[in-house]
């Protein structure tokens, strides 16, 4: 997280509140990292493998994200993720912001509703993107209603090589 957020500073914007698929594009391959989740009956941090698999459907607007946990197979998942036509969702979250960071990074934030914790109360949740050539990233903060505080509720960190061209 540190290496991802550390260079917070935005250098330009292509709007504050529109994303692309173009800013997809570059996690498009294979990554190796982690999953850190709160723990929500011990109140601790876990920290496990995790590694993704990022293509692009027919559909241009929509990305396949697959999770392999190399510790905890049952856990493997796929998901399909679509970017709205204007560039304001992420699927069902709503995009708050999106920075260019200073090493080129790009910065998404956007938050959505629901439910959370192991009593399924009605919270906000806010999702941090940073896509990089070789650094990705996705945290996961949890406002329930009534609270001021944000929780992390979980972290994935992802690294790969730069591709050689």
């Amino acid at each position: 997280l540190i290496s991802f957020l550390s260079i917070t500073s935005p250098c330009s914007s292509q709007s504050e509140s529109e994303i692309s698929v173009r800013d997809f594009d570059v996690i498009i391959g294979s990554w190796q990292g982690s999953l850190t989740y709160l723990d929500y009956t011990s109140g601790k941090p876990y920290t496990m493998p995790a590694n993704l698999n990022v293509s692009r459907t027919e559909d241009a607007s929509k990305f396949i994200f697959t999770s392999i946990y190399p510790d905890e197979p049952n856990a493997n998942s796929s998901d399909t993720i679509s970017i709205s036509p204007k560039g304001e969702r992420i699927g069902s979250e709503r995009v708050k912001s999106r920075a260019v960071l200073l090493n080129g990074n790009v910065e998404i934030i956007t938050e959505d509703s629901g439910q959370d914790g192991n009593d399924k109360k009605s919270a906000t949740f806010r999702f941090t993107y940073v896509l990089g050539k070789t650094e990705f990233g996705i945290v996961k903060e949890v406002r329930f209603d009534g609270e001021e505080d944000w929780i992390e509720r979980h972290q994935y960190s992802y690294t790969r090589e730069e591709a050689v061209r």
